[in-house]
């Protein structure tokens, strides 16, 4: 059988890949080549123990505060502020209890599988060690009732049966982090934490593997995904059409207008998300430290140490504002007093987000010939195996190893 993929960044490649497994012949169609869009520069971290989506009473108590802050964790640029109202009323409807606690049984499943799927994939190509860096990672409050706020949640994770040791004083945060000053006082360490060397040498190295495997990547931007009658068609702006059996749209936060075309109105916006990759030791940190209510996560990869994060809800054409990379530097400088921010480079990428936190991993409605694979905003990197997965079992027509009715496109038809 052959499948086009729409998309070839992290969540495409490793799609490939699992097709390929299967004895499928796979074409992947990307404007830019192998991982160059948003692939290319997020933390790094494979968070599996991440289990609270966006819409949650943790995100509800900062929004206020945020929100005061133009250059803030959470910000809407205003004139894009219409444009979100649609996502946000979306967002508010998904922070019901009832359907945060589905949100989260369903991000336990997903992001619970993710390091073995990853371990799987690396292991089949034999780049485990040249790429994943267990060296653990850690949440860190500024406060004793933030870090009080967060214990039910911690005790989850814990009954979970996830690793973490509590610190519960500075001096206990300072003995694993030397580097982290007076403002962290306390912290959640998780010792199996797991990054990768780098977001985009991982993508572009597992890319280069599919390829020496029989895919194929053509270069040019998809305008529309159609059914034909002996299977898809897939059509790029430059007149040419592929065909093929089936097609996978894992094209991000460029997916929607591809999703119309199909008939499924998808709420799909792209949280723009800031970071600076600095020289190497730079932060003076060991592991990925998630820094609570701040909005930003600083991570040591094999290119650089890598500070990044934030929302911003600006759109796919607006310019970036790097004066929010300025503002986390003032941010981290808290934390960090001993930092060094000088001589990074900065990046802005479009994180494809969805108001539930979940990404859509499922058939389109009106064929079962092209598969959905995309809004995985804060979780690409973490979720790309797996999904990948998931995926092959769809078109394969083999039962998923997880439930995919909270991934289900269909989901947005009571919006």
């Amino acid at each position: 059988m052959h499948v086009v993929i729409v998309g070839a960044g992290i969540i495409g490649i490793q799609t490939a890949h699992a097709l390929l497994d299967d004895g499928h012949a796979v074409t992947l169609v990307d404007p830019d080549g192998l991982g160059q869009r948003t692939s290319r520069g997020n933390a790094g971290g494979i968070v599996h123990v991440d289990i609270l989506p966006l819409a949650s009473p943790k995100v509800w108590r900062e929004i206020p505060r945020w929100l005061i802050d133009p250059l803030g964790p959470f910000s809407i640029r205003p004139s894009y502020a219409l444009a979100i109202l649609p996502w946000l009323l979306g967002f508010v409807r998904a922070s019901t209890p009832a359907q945060v606690e589905r949100s989260t049984q369903a991000l336990i499943a997903l992001n619970g599988a993710s390091i073995g799927a990853w371990e799987r994939r690396l292991g089949k190509l034999g780049l485990v060690q040249k790429h994943l860096r267990p060296l653990g990672y850690a949440c860190v409050f500024s406060s004793k009732p933030q870090f009080e706020a967060a214990l039910p949640t911690l005790q989850r994770q814990e009954k979970l049966g996830y690793r973490l040791e509590l610190l519960t004083d500075h001096a206990a945060v300072k003995k694993l982090e030397p580097a982290l000053g007076p403002a962290a006082v306390a912290a959640a360490n998780y010792p199996a934490g797991v990054n990768v060397d780098d977001p985009a040498i991982v993508t572009l190295a597992l890319g280069e593997q599919a390829i020496a495997r029989g895919a194929k990547l053509v270069r040019g931007e998809v305008a529309g995904v159609t059914r034909a009658a002996t299977g898809v068609e897939t059509r790029l702006s430059s007149g040419q059409t592929i065909a093929s059996d089936m097609a996978v749209i894992a094209a991000g936060a460029w997916s929607r207008p591809l999703c119309a075309g199909l008939g499924d109105d998808v709420p799909l916006d792209t949280e723009r998300g800031y970071n600076l990759t600095l020289p190497r030791g730079s932060l003076g940190l060991s592991r990925m430290i998630l820094f609570e209510g701040e909005g930003f996560v600083t991570t040591p990869l094999d290119i650089g140490d890598r500070l990044g994060g934030a929302v911003e809800f600006g759109g796919l054409s607006l310019p970036p504002n790097y004066k929010r990379v300025d503002a986390m530097v003032a941010r981290a400088k808290r934390f960090l007093p001993d930092a060094k921010f000088e001589g990074g480079t900065r990046w802005m990428g479009f994180r494809p987000s969805l108001p539930d936190t979940l990404p859509v991993i499922s058939t389109a409605s009106r064929t079962d010939r092209v598969i959905y694979a995309f809004g995985h905003a804060h979780h690409g990197l973490t979720q790309s195996a797996i999904t990948a997965e998931l995926v092959g079992a769809l078109v394969a027509r083999r039962p998923p190893s997880l439930s995919l009715e909270p991934f289900d496109v269909r989901r947005f038809r009571t919006r």
